[in-house]
């Protein structure tokens, strides 16, 4: 098979992000110039023997393996943070202290307006299967063997539940050398137990000592402000002349959707039902379970459910009606081992991008005034 056009120029420019190289630092390594690097990594130049060696030797790489028609790239260990259905799963791949972590791209993690781009392709028969059995996996994970699309590159792994998470990925990537991003959508609690076991570089929490679950802030974490809203329930605009809050939802047994059990906005929905005296079993819906704002959200929009505990942002996104329960500050907690990582120190940068607070202030319902701030 023909090699693609500019497939050198690529392989060039995926070798030198993965190992956190800008041009100019690949160049000084190598003893070129960096309008050299520039223009084999954009396809205007083949590069002289010379130039192949000296960059190759550089990133600690073969000059077959850079500049070559290359070969399938060997599977790795990966530590998967959710489920797998079986067959061939896409997933994307972040670097995370000394191990891979894999987020399986399914459901509302594998599409936003489109597909989001693999990093990996994960199988369930692998050979990591024996270390599973040894119990080498952290608890609720699966190690698995995914053979890597493309080099693994500098990627800020963030677990959490805040919908506007995801406006990390501009600012990341303007960096020189830039980060990619990956976002697991979960609740508090989950976003914690991956923090504490290591497997996230930060986990987005509502900012108290412990979540609804009992999952604490990890110790020797470093803990910074990111964004603060109402959270209440987001209903039926038709409904918010007749509906005050949940004792009105139960009596007229209006159905609700729930969220994972660990999750604030559960919290709170328990709360408030203990307040009132009521029951699981007074409220329909209760059992069922929405993973994040947003997918509350979209299943009161869709007619799925009358309400459900969201932030006010995600009821006016749906043009829904919202009744407030409580004022929330969303933070980040960073596990003390990737405090110094270069994903990290990305991380602490980009909070304070002019870019980022301006689009955090342009969502209705947000307050970016404790972005960035260090919380003790």
């Amino acid at each position: 098979m023909a090699e693609a056009p500019g497939s050198t120029g690529a392989n060039l420019r995926l070798a030198r992000q993965a190992r956190g190289f800008s041009q100019q630092q690949l160049a000084s390594m190598a003893g070129v110039s960096r309008q050299a690097v520039s223009a084999v990594e954009s396809g205007h130049s083949d590069p002289s023997l010379r130039v192949a060696l000296a960059l190759a030797q550089a990133l600690g790489m073969a000059v077959e393996e850079l500049f070559g028609p290359g070969e399938p790239a060997a599977p790795v260990l990966a530590t998967s943070i959710g489920p797998l259905r079986g067959g061939t799963d896409r997933v994307a791949l972040a670097p995370v202290g000394d191990r891979f972590v894999a987020l399986p791209l399914r459901g509302d993690t594998g599409a936003g307006l489109g597909f989001l781009p693999a990093g990996g392709l994960a199988s369930p028969a692998s050979p990591a299967a024996p270390a599973v059995a040894a119990g080498q996996a952290a608890a609720g994970t699966e190690l698995i063997a995914v053979r890597p699309i493309g080099p693994p590159r500098p990627t800020l792994l963030v677990a959490g539940c805040d919908p506007a998470l995801p406006l990390l990925a501009t600012p990341l990537s303007l960096l020189d050398p830039p980060v990619a991003f990956a976002w697991w959508p979960c609740g508090s609690g989950a976003a914690l137990r991956l923090a504490s076991q290591g497997l996230v570089h930060a986990a987005g929490i509502h900012a108290k000592g412990s979540d609804g679950d009992g999952q604490r802030v990890p110790e020797g974490a470093a803990q910074v402000g990111f964004t603060a809203w109402r959270e209440g329930f987001a209903l039926r605009r038709e409904l918010r002349s007749s509906i005050a809050g949940l004792g009105a939802i139960a009596k007229h047994r209006l159905r609700i959707v729930n969220r994972e059990p660990g999750a604030e906005a559960r919290r709170l929905l328990d709360a408030e039902r203990q307040r009132l005296g009521l029951a699981p079993e007074d409220l329909a819906g209760y059992d069922t379970q929405a993973a994040g704002h947003l997918q509350v959200a979209s299943a009161v929009a869709a007619g799925l459910a009358d309400a459900g505990v969201a932030s006010e942002p995600a009821a006016t996104a749906y043009g829904l009606a919202f009744i407030p329960l409580a004022e929330e500050r969303f933070s980040l907690v960073i596990p003390r081992e990737h405090t110094a990582s270069r994903e990290v120190q990305a991380l602490f940068k980009v909070l304070s991008s002019p870019w980022l607070l301006a689009q955090l202030a342009s969502l209705p319902g947000y307050d970016a005034a404790s972005c960035g701030d260090r919380i003790s």
